[in-house]
């Protein structure tokens, strides 16, 4: 092993003192930095200075508490770049590949200087041998990590804790949202300064989101396979830091600060917050971007191998791919798991984010080779005292044997409803028998999340999301159109579950195009109408395609970005209409599960399911496969809750008409004691009609329509 104390580039300036093993990272206090690097199985570590020409100084971390190899250099201040170079054994068939020819990034750093340069080298083997083949020429492909000041002014900042049932969940991309926004400043767009400006969340409040949550930020790698087709990973789902935010979305980065990345990022939160807006970040803490055995080497893979991945037993050259990305990370060792807790509590506690969606979830919670709601991962989540206390979101599934587990995450954790998405894309489509699935699904998906102790927000209700076609897409498109992929449009799903309306694609007839932006209302209509937590595809209210493209991750172009010029005014102004409306009645975001008692313990008639001909559903309607119409009453004096101020809630009486067949249908609204006259307050078929109707007369329930009506006397 070369000796980690020789001289390099040029001599070391200072002496290292020996400092502290915890935090990790590198962390500045105002007279100098330490610096702290977990490895088990390194032999000898070296912390790399790096100067703005390049030049690097090499400093032998001789200091190890509990496998923290540790110093502190005085003088080093923030806009420091640095790496490391970690010693051990070339061992692949044993699971090690320690190998000090590459400069590695540390996993805990704050800031990085730009992105990854795979022609600078990013091997620690030969490219073209087998990956036991050790790299020896120099590899200086992976980003450098960037001291910072930790210091911000948070002095005011409110996070505006939403209650999760009363909130309308908006996922966007950070660069798809503002780059062509037309009032956003040109050096803004595509950044979180972008973000912050005042047309985007002015744009954001008139909708009326309580939340926004942002694809990936934590800084990411870009395929070479991706590179090699002019393209990119656009949704960043390949992680390289968990604590770094992506240089590419900052334009203090584009100005040459990359440590300005964290300030600037900072500034966006605290925007938001002052909007009323909470912050979701789309995490990936399944895998990294390091591939599988013959990826590279940029960070995990040198520095601890078998501490940070999942290794084949009998076999530890191979890794667990659960992931379909090539690695799955090592929640079973104690470090991983602290590694991934304190990524978590740095963007809570020091970037004030309100919660997290855990991409590809299940992958988190497998023990040996099965899912496990008792995993280490939930464990420690459930009882750390800040991580708990934010909102958690699950994407409930990954590509491994059983890995598909909607419904079964554990309390304090709500799941993308993947079957709440399929149902009523095949209502929608027209599909029959459908009626009991889509009572649930209406209700809050009792069968998924009553019996563990959840409550209806658990289900992330979604009708569309950044995975899969948009809203426009779905009603435009029954077969993908990924081409431009380069993948001969064999990538992306094929069972959509969507209809083109009888064209596919776009089309200038008329009553196609009529037909499909009825059907838009009508999906955001069930969407936003229902219990549960909707969540809304950022662009969906504008109208934003992506030309059938169903897996459109790796464009970075306008195939992705909103299309703000030919924004859809009408379907915007009936998206505000629906949340409005959803905020307005607490019938419409209950907290609890229908229960037949209101708040006095007393029985009530909480909700009352009817025909189109005005009586009550039976259970062989619910079992006919003709039934594809649905009344739906909710009883304002049922909602079993108090407000903030213990005050009994109360709503108007709601009801609420859905058919999909293809005929118009004469609807009898229901009579009860309580309700007499019926008015209108939103139609799929006529935004602008206008309509009260006594109890007992029929109404014209267009066909494939939705139409909310409140009791008025």
């Amino acid at each position: 092993m070369p000796d980690p104390a020789a001289p390099h580039d040029r001599p070391a300036p200072v002496r290292v003192l020996p400092g502290q093993p915890y935090p990790l990272g590198a962390t500045w206090d105002g007279r100098g930095t330490n610096f702290a690097l977990y490895s088990e199985n390194a032999t000898g570590v070296e912390l790399c200075l790096f100067g703005e020409d390049g030049t690097e100084t090499r400093f032998a971390l001789t200091e190890q508490t509990a496998f923290v190899w540790h110093g502190f250099l005085p003088g080093v201040e923030p806009g420091q770049r640095y790496g490391y170079r970690v010693h051990g054994e070339y061992a692949p068939e044993r699971g090690l590949r320690f190998n000090p020819n590459v400069v590695l990034l540390d996993p805990y750093a704050r800031a990085l200087d730009g992105t990854e340069q795979f022609d600078r080298g990013v091997f620690g083997y030969v490219p073209g041998e087998e990956d036991t083949v050790m790299q020896t020429q120099e590899q200086r492909g992976a980003p450098l990590g960037v001291v910072v000041d930790p210091a911000f002014n948070w002095v005011g900042d409110q996070k505006p804790n939403v209650p999760f049932h009363q909130s309308v969940i908006y996922e966007a991309h950070v660069k798809g949202l503002t780059m062509t926004h037309p009032d956003v400043p040109e050096a803004l767009r595509g950044t979180y300064a972008g973000v912050a400006t005042e047309p985007v969340l002015t744009y954001l409040k008139e909708l009326g989101i309580t939340a926004i949550e942002f694809l990936p930020v934590h800084q990411h790698v870009d395929d070479p396979f991706l590179l090699d087709k002019g393209l990119t990973n656009y949704w960043g789902y390949s992680t390289l830091s968990f604590f770094a935010p992506d240089v590419r979305y900052s334009a203090a980065a584009r100005r040459g600060d990359p440590a300005g990345a964290v300030t600037e990022i900072k500034n966006m939160v605290r925007s938001l917050h002052d909007a009323g807006i909470e912050v979701i970040l789309d995490v990936v803490y399944n895998h990294t971007a390091e591939g599988n055995h013959m990826g590279p080497t940029l960070s995990f893979k040198g520095i601890d191998n078998p501490t940070y991945y999942r290794l084949v037993a009998d076999n530890p050259r191979f890794y667990f791919d659960y992931t379909g990305t090539g690695n799955s990370l090592n929640v079973r060792h104690p470090q991983t798991l602290q590694l991934i807790m304190d990524s978590l509590r740095y963007w809570v506690t020091e970037m004030h984010v309100d919660g997290f969606r855990f991409d590809l979830a299940s992958t988190l919670a497998r023990g040996l080779h099965e899912v496990d709601q008792l995993s280490g991962f939930f464990t420690i989540i459930h009882q750390d005292p800040v991580i708990s206390q934010v909102k958690l979101i699950a994407e409930p599934w990954d590509v491994g044997e059983g890995g598909y587990q909607v419904g079964n995450f554990p309390v304090n954790w709500a799941e993308w409803n993947g079957i709440y998405r399929d149902d009523m894309r095949a209502f929608w489509k027209g599909e029959g028998g459908l009626a009991s699935e889509i009572g649930y699904r209406l209700t809050g998906s009792s069968d998924l999340y009553q019996n563990d102790g959840r409550k209806p927000y658990a289900s992330i209700n979604f009708v569309s999301a950044h995975d899969g076609f948009t809203l426009r897409d779905s009603v435009t498109y029954e077969q993908k159109h990924n081409d431009a992929n380069g993948e001969g449009n064999n990538d992306g799903h094929n069972h959509n579950i969507t209809w083109n309306c009888g064209v596919e694609g776009e089309t200038d007839d008329p009553e196609v195009n009529r037909l499909r932006a009825q059907q838009q209302r009508n999906f955001l209509a069930t969407l936003l109408l229902g219990q549960g937590t909707p969540m809304l595809l950022g662009g969906d209210e504008i109208g934003r395609t992506q030309g059938g493209n169903n897996n459109a991750y790796c464009q970075d172009n306008a195939i992705s970005w909103y299309d703000w010029d030919n924004a859809d005014a009408e379907l915007l102004a009936f998206t505000r209409k629906l949340i409005a409306l959803r905020k307005a009645h607490p019938g419409l975001h209950r907290r609890k599960f229908f229960s037949g008692r209101n708040i006095r313990g007393e029985e009530v008639r909480d909700l009352v399911w009817l025909r189109f001909d005005g009586h009550e559903m039976t259970d062989e309607d619910w079992a006919n496969p003709q039934t594809q119409s649905l009344g739906l009453f909710l009883d304002g004096d049922g909602l079993d809750d108090v407000d903030a101020e213990g005050t009994p809630l109360r709503d108007d009486h709601l009801l609420l008409l859905l058919s999909s067949t293809y005929m118009d249908l004469p609807f009898r609204l229901p009579e009860f004691d309580h309700c007499r006259q019926w008015e209108l307050l939103l139609d799929t078929a006529d935004d602008h009609a206008q309509e009260t109707v006594a109890a007992g007369a029929e109404t014209a329930l267009r066909a494939r329509s939705v139409k909310l009506y409140r009791c008025t006397r």
